[in-house]
């Protein structure tokens, strides 16, 4: 059946008509702060400690737009004989963002969560290169990013929280028997009669002579 002539305007009209009815929101910002999701994309923090200068945040920007640098340090060995140990240690971490894109691929690849997004969107700058963020500029932001969400009911458990929790029942399991297998020795132990001394003769008193009861005097020597 072919459509009806005028069918797509009416159906516009329907929709603008709908519109015009319902009441309408403005958005009152600068004065009231919008509502954001917490997985707003706004600006990259970081948090540096967990940064190991493995570069791969900086190899996996398609815009080039992080500049790190870095030198070695050596380690002393930590006990006699031991080998000496290099590390890196972070002299620059950069963002730029007048280059940047938001496609957070440097959070993903980020092996040790050194990288996060945080909601915050006010940085707007009159100079261009005001938008190159340093590390101190970026550890500022860490203090922007909200916790994480709490996991969904259905989820499974993580990997780590996992093993963990398999170590540490082994080990409750394994305490357990060793305190039950020591109860059970003390158990089979043969015991001793209460109030006797060891070594003592039953039906004696501690110090008392063979043949002699209980607070008799000694006989003297030779007395028939």
């Amino acid at each position: 059946m072919p459509p009806i002539p005028g069918s797509g305007l009416a159906k516009g009209l329907a929709v603008t008509l709908r519109t015009m009815t319902k009441r309408t929101v403005t958005a009152q910002y600068p004065d009231v702060q919008p509502e954001l999701p917490p997985r707003t994309r706004g600006v990259i923090g970081l948090f540096e400690e967990n940064c190991t200068v493995c570069m791969l945040c900086a190899r996996e920007c398609p815009d080039w737009c992080i500049y790190i640098d870095s030198h070695k340090e050596t380690v002393p060995a930590a006990a006699p004989g031991g080998r000496e140990r290099s590390r890196n240690v972070l002299d620059r971490f950069a963002i730029d963002f007048a280059l940047c894109m938001y496609c957070g691929i440097c959070i993903e690849v980020c092996p040790f969560d050194a990288l996060f997004w945080s909601p915050e969107f006010e940085y707007a700058e009159t100079d261009i290169h005001e938008l190159t963020h340093e590390r101190d500029k970026l550890r500022e932001w860490m203090w922007t990013v909200p916790e994480p969400p709490a996991l969904d009911p259905g989820a499974e458990e993580p990997k780590e929280i996992a093993a963990a929790r398999k170590t540490a029942d082994k080990l409750q399991a394994q305490e357990a028997k060793e305190a039950a297998e020591a109860q059970e020795a003390e158990q089979s132990r043969p015991g001793e009669t209460p109030g006797r001394a060891p070594g003592q003769a039953p039906g004696r008193a501690p110090g008392q002579a063979p043949g002699r009861a209980p607070g008799q005097a000694p006989e003297a020597e030779g007395q028939e």
